[in-house]
């Protein structure tokens, strides 16, 4: 079986999980949802998840090496409660040595992290859709050069990892303009972008992958992406769907600003 690429929204910090006051009680319902069901609407269940989370950049592909992940908890502003999470997934180590000789083999340099531990990117979506942490995780570092072409590139050196058992998740989200939400003048630019995305990742691969690297021509790019890295795990799952079709099975619109998931195959 090949496994889905899949790239998510995450929403903003432990936002399932704790009061967080910038999101009205029920507005990321449909969100939470679709995450619910990630995993356990595949046919059959992984041996292991592949995260690619917007929250981690490295100079080059680095890999989590920590066979017990701590707790990362990179945000800010939260209640006491936030910081006490825990989300106990076993690392797939087991995986390092593959995807270092698949990135190697695709001519990138390679690094690991001992000590790394799950960012909020990995661990708040995945406590919604796996809550007893029961499937072993891998994350994978961002390159900071924020280069769309290597990312893409990235994705289809992983793409064997779909036939050998693996899901792959890019987590980020499709509009990230932390100013933005919440305000109607945001609702426009972020629609324009929503609908060039879900044509950009529907077109024939040769053109999706054309698109995506010139993103920044897309209609308000940069006021839906100042930065790129919430966008970026995206290119990833891109990459290695190869000529795999995709879908949007998540598309809302929620804090005045539209909303997309992505799955390849």
């Amino acid at each position: 079986m090949r496994f889905p690429a899949i790239y998510i929204s995450h929403g903003g910090g432990p936002w399932p999980f704790v009061h967080v006051p910038f999101i009205p009680p029920g507005a990321l319902e449909p969100l939470r949802a679709y995450l619910a069901d990630l995993v356990t609407a595949l046919p059959t269940r992984p041996r292991a998840a592949l995260v690619v989370s917007a929250h981690w950049e490295a100079p080059v592909a680095t890999i989590m090496t920590n066979p017990h992940p701590p707790m990362l908890y990179d945000y800010t502003g939260f209640g006491p409660e936030a910081y006490k999470l825990q989300w106990p997934a076993p690392g797939a180590t087991f995986l390092v040595g593959r995807v270092h000789e698949l990135l190697a083999g695709a001519g990138f340099a390679t690094a690991e992290d001992p000590d790394r531990g799950f960012d909020h990117g990995t661990f708040i979506p995945l406590m919604v859709a796996l809550p007893g942490a029961d499937l072993p995780i891998l994350q994978l570092s961002l390159l900071r050069s924020l280069d769309p072409g290597e990312h893409l590139a990235m994705g289809r050196a992983l793409a064997p990892l779909r036939e050998e058992g693996v899901l792959l998740l890019g987590s980020g989200n499709s509009y990230h303009n932390m100013p933005g939400f919440g305000h109607a003048e945001s609702t426009e630019p972020s629609r324009a972008f929503d609908e060039w995305l879900a044509h950009a990742v529907t077109a024939t691969p040769r053109e999706r992958a054309r698109l995506l690297e010139a993103w920044e021509q897309a209609p308000s790019a940069r006021q839906c992406h100042p930065r790129e890295e919430h966008l970026l795990p995206l290119h990833v799952m891109a990459g290695a769907a190869l000529d795999d079709a995709a879908s949007l099975p998540l598309r809302m619109k929620a804090l005045d600003v539209h909303v997309s998931g992505v799955q390849f195959g």
